[in-house]
């Protein structure tokens, strides 16, 4: 069984890994995942995707989450962005929960969801939400670990297969 070390990068880490990050996005919208980018992929857009959300870390207003195997390969990836309001300091929602397409299935998804919530609760963060594609295999992570499904949109996204695809959205109390 492989083993798994989580890390969440700050300024100092975050710049080296985004070639790294390109390849898990890059892996998870070639194998279907409904991400927010559509095939064929524009790898430019994935850098500048990538670029903004370190500037994101950097200055304090995202958290990153990755995970990297025994042989130091990324293989999966969360974000954790905090409501900035005054009146949502209590919440933040969780995004772009990434696993290597080939990786599945082998727990790394439970592991950054239950980081995530460790985390979360450690910046005092007591409400997390987020949302999937409907009928994804998100959502049975997002259920195994104790999210509540409370709302789903027909015809939200596209997939990046061009088809359009409900949401469903989740919250979970820390």
């Amino acid at each position: 069984m492989s083993t798994f070390t989580l890390t969440w990068l700050d300024a100092t880490t975050v710049t080296a890994a985004l070639p790294h990050l390109e390849v898990v996005l890059c892996d998870a919208v070639e194998s279907g995942a409904s991400i927010g980018f559509m095939l064929p992929l524009d790898r430019s857009e994935i850098a500048d995707y990538w670029a903004g959300i370190a500037q994101a870390v950097i200055t304090g207003k995202k958290y990153l989450l990755v995970a990297v195997n025994e042989h130091g390969e990324m293989v999966g990836t969360a974000q954790l962005e905090p409501a900035g309001k005054s009146n949502g300091r209590h919440r933040a929602e969780v995004q772009k929960v990434i696993v290597l397409a080939r990786c599945r299935q082998q727990g790394i998804g439970k592991l950054l969801m239950q980081e995530v919530d460790r985390f979360a609760a450690s910046i005092g963060r007591t409400l997390l939400l987020l949302d999937t594609r409907a009928n994804d295999s998100g959502e049975k992570l997002y259920a195994s670990v104790g999210w509540t499904k409370f709302g789903a949109v027909p015809r939200y996204a596209y997939s990046p297969d061009g088809s359009m695809e409900g949401t469903t959205f989740w919250y979970k109390t820390l």
